[in-house]
């Protein structure tokens, strides 16, 4: 497909022919890789938990021996020494789910049953990830503000690699330009989240923003804008919960292209 490049007011310096954004749109692969890839909080309890004993001590069953609770009337569970005079104990219960202190019965395990991707089903899904951000359908399907909106920018949006070297505030400025009414939803918002939440870590909540993809020897840090190298872009980045706006420089497209259909030969394959 042709894609047009544009400079940092937003016009038109060139056009160049990409494989990238061919890709048929098969959503299902997509969603299967994002749960895939999705960060799984272990949940289980502690290991050791209700079996640390501050005092030490354990009790035998063996009969006619010292420090045992035979002939006391004591039921044969796991105990430990509190004190002692002589042979005479105190002994308390520890370790048994029955006892105060002790371990759960049976507590959640820390087993991750995590999927596993093809390699080719992966390149697939990155591919088609690629072709969702540049659908405008798609685009607005995501985001709310956008509904009963035409896109006037062409998708998928390529700038030329001299906006690297400018600054944010020059940057931000372009957007404005560049994007037009899709600025709006370019750039992160943050807002206090509602709830008890706020008391337990996670007091701001923001959107997803803008993405914006560059080479692999790029670097860029803009303040309100995520910023992803290409050889580190995953499908989650560009289609966890719908289309994502996404931005490329013409490096980044470059490098995907070598990355993904060069060095892969994925279209090749796909065209047999």
């Amino acid at each position: 497909m042709k894609a047009q490049i544009l400079d940092i007011n937003g016009k038109k310096v060139k056009e160049i022919t990409t494989e990238l954004f061919e890709e048929p749109i098969r959503e299902d692969i997509i969603f299967k890789v994002i749960e895939a890839e999705r960060v799984w909080q272990p949940y289980s309890n502690y290991y050791w938990a209700g079996m640390d004993r501050s005092a030490s001590g354990k009790v035998r069953h063996k009969r006619h021996s010292w420090k045992t609770t035979y002939g006391k009337g004591m039921s044969r569970i796991p105990r430990k020494t509190m004190w002692r005079r002589g042979t005479q104990f105190s002994w308390v219960g520890a370790i048994i789910p029955s006892v105060k202190g002790g371990r759960r019965a049976h507590p959640p395990k820390n087993k991750l049953n995590l999927n596993k991707i093809n390699k080719k089903e992966l390149r697939k899904a990155l591919l088609s990830a690629l072709t969702y951000t540049s659908s405008s359908e798609e685009l607005i399907k995501k985001y709310a503000s956008l509904k009963d909106k035409k896109i006037d920018i062409e998708l998928p949006i390529i700038l030329e690699d001299k906006i690297i070297f400018l600054k944010t505030k020059e940057i931000l400025k372009s957007l404005d330009n560049i994007l037009g009414e899709l600025r709006n939803i370019a750039i992160q918002k943050r807002s206090i989240r509602a709830g008890r939440g706020k008391s337990r870590g996670r007091k701001y909540k923001k959107n997803s923003g803008l993405l914006f993809v560059v080479g692999k020897n790029e670097k860029k840090k803009i303040k309100g804008i995520e910023v992803i190298k290409a050889n580190e872009l995953k499908v989650t980045d560009l289609a966890s919960g719908g289309a994502r706006l996404t931005m490329f420089t013409e490096n980044a497209i470059k490098d995907l292209e070598n990355f993904l259909i060069k060095k892969l030969n994925i279209t090749d394959k796909n065209k047999k």
